[in-house]
């Protein structure tokens, strides 16, 4: 479930980018402003002192934009390699199905192609939370009935081979189950990316004072700056939804199996 912390994964990323675009070039007017009108009366030294401050803001937030982008980059490549192991697993717990004697054999090969079904369903539904409630749900059940016929195939096989071979994969479609479910509430905390935005802007009107305490304005790098920043930040934020936006997890690996499922 999202909670208020999920402020910013609430909305449209897109949004959020531009209305920080403008936030930038706002402050950084802002900031121009202020040190145009009080440029005159300052020294020499406190201007020398301003140019430090500016370096010395600039450092953290780049600092901030690095570690913010390696946290959300990682957390997608886990959430891709988790789809990727998943359907190798259910792949490998059917292939060592095909061991097992009959009825278990057809009855597990159906219960894994609905257990794919279900998987993609919990995908597709995004960020709806009564869909991915259903999608889990639905997994969830199949999951149990896997074990049952697991737990029939031992009583009457019990020998480690084939009965064993099957159980190992299947504990892993299990495992990861959970682990994709996991790795879905895994992001990065949003008080990182407010921290980055108020870093982003802090930045920018301190960069437009001192261009106005200089009485120097260059649109064209302010505008570029701003536009960097904005972007970083927007792939920050999409990496951490790839359930929505420009950026998703493919499926390919899940789709492929379920058609050599059928």
């Amino acid at each position: 479930m999202l909670s208020r912390s999920d402020f910013l994964y609430e909305q449209n990323v897109v949004l959020v980018a531009l209305a920080l675009f403008a936030l930038l070039l706002v402050a950084s007017e802002i900031g121009f402003r202020r040190g145009r009108a009080v440029g005159s009366s300052l020294i020499e030294a406190s201007k020398s002192q301003l140019s430090g401050f500016q370096g010395a803001m600039m450092g953290p937030l780049a600092l901030l934009l690095g570690f913010s982008f390696a946290l959300a980059e990682s957390r997608f490549e886990t959430r891709r390699h988790l789809v990727i192991e998943e359907s190798n697993a259910i792949g490998t717990t059917y292939l060592r199905s095909q061991m097992l004697p009959e009825p278990y054999r057809t009855k597990v090969a159906q219960l894994l192609r609905e257990y794919v079904d279900a998987r993609l369903e919990f995908f597709q539904a995004g960020v709806d939370e009564d869909r991915l409630k259903g999608a889990i749900e639905k997994a969830a059940g199949v999951q149990q009935q896997l074990w049952s016929q697991a737990l029939a195939v031992t009583e009457k096989d019990p020998r480690p081979v084939p009965t064993g071979l099957f159980i190992t994969p299947l504990n892993d479609v299990i495992d990861l189950h959970a682990e994709r479910d996991a790795a879905r509430l895994n992001r990065v905390p949003e008080i990182a990316l407010w921290l980055l935005v108020i870093a982003a802007v802090g930045s920018m009107g301190l960069a437009g004072y001192g261009g106005g305490v200089g009485s120097r304005r260059n649109l064209a790098h302010t505008i570029i700056v701003a536009l960097i920043i904005s972007l970083v930040i927007l792939v920050i934020m999409e990496f951490d939804r790839p359930r929505r936006g420009l950026i998703k997890i493919s499926q390919q690996s899940m789709i492929a199996l379920r058609q050599s499922l059928q």
